[in-house]
């Protein structure tokens, strides 16, 4: 039998290129959330994709993008970080976006790395066959890259491909997780992040990038879950809407939560949500690493 290989691969692109659907289409189930709004990744997470003679250790990296706050400039960190410790880079493109200076800030990064790099053209669904070949084509140009292969996350189109070539750029090496373990996020992460979806993809416009998810309460009795969660914004406006009229938003983003986390969990779930406003916490270190998004000082690997 040949070795068995195992390494970690890290998944960066730009906001919006489509690096969660990527790794939950590659898992065949969702490990990461997946909303329409830019960044919604914020931390390093693992999916861990275990088979005859290779696990796979993918992580889904927040995406690179010119920071406002003190916030983006702690998710570009995971990134990067996520980029130093890998074994090899996979570099997600949207094929329908023109190379811009976020691709040209990730390029230099990975120039620095010199490691192993794939670039996954996504979104090949969108174009002709003549059309797909001229972005490649383009995109050859930029840097010798060890393999380009189109694929569509979303059709799940040629995934089978990306990860042969993924294992052939792998070290040999025993396994790093044991077999059944899918993610290396816990339980309380995956709450907090089901019920984060849920608000991303129900409010609009400046809502999503101010919020944050705190578990408060999670206790289980006669095989029903019975959770508290606590959800910060950063402006008294943002409780407004997110409340709605009546209480008419919180508690439709509570029952899209609980349907999910009832099939998550395998049990009912009783959810309380509570709003809190922390003024200008995107800007605030102590803030970010209590509300577990600082990655690099949660001790992680």
């Amino acid at each position: 039998m040949e070795n068995y290989k195992s390494g970690f691969i890290a998944i960066v692109g730009r906001p919006n290129a489509g690096k969660s659907t990527l790794l939950n289409a590659l898992m065949k189930e969702k490990i990461a959330i997946m909303t329409d709004t830019p960044n919604t990744t914020r931390n390093n997470i693992a999916g861990i994709l275990t088979k005859d003679d290779v696990q796979y250790v993918f992580v889904d990296t927040p995406g690179i993008h010119k920071p406002q706050q003190q916030l983006g400039r702690v998710l570009n960190k995971n990134a990067y970080t996520a980029m130093e410790d890998c074994d090899v880079i996979a570099w997600i493109v949207d094929i329908t976006q023109r190379f811009g200076p976020g691709d040209e800030f990730i390029l230099n990064r990975i120039k620095s790395l010199r490691k192993p790099v794939l670039l996954l053209v996504n979104k090949i669904d969108r174009f002709s066959k003549e059309k797909m070949i001229q972005a490649l084509m383009a995109w050859q140009q930029k840097y010798d890259f060890d393999e380009i292969i189109p694929l569509s996350a979303k059709d799940q189109e040629n995934l089978d491909e990306v990860l042969a070539t993924i294992k052939n750029y792998l070290p040999d090496g025993p396994a790093m997780y044991p077999d059944e373990m899918k993610t290396d996020h816990d339980e309380n992460f995956r709450i907090c992040e089901v019920i984060r979806e849920k608000i991303l993809n129900k409010t609009e416009e400046e809502i999503p990038h101010s919020i944050a998810v705190v578990l408060e309460k999670k206790e289980i009795r006669d095989g029903k879950a019975f959770i508290n969660a606590l959800v910060i914004v950063d402006r008294d406006s943002q409780k407004g809407i997110l409340i709605g009229k009546q209480g008419s938003m919180i508690k439709e983003i509570r029952i899209a939560s609980q349907r999910e986390l009832s099939k998550m969990l395998g049990m009912r779930i009783d959810l309380e949500l509570y709003v809190r406003v922390e003024k200008n916490w995107r800007n605030k270190e102590q803030k970010i690493r209590e509300f577990g998004l600082d990655e690099l000082n949660e001790g992680t690997r």
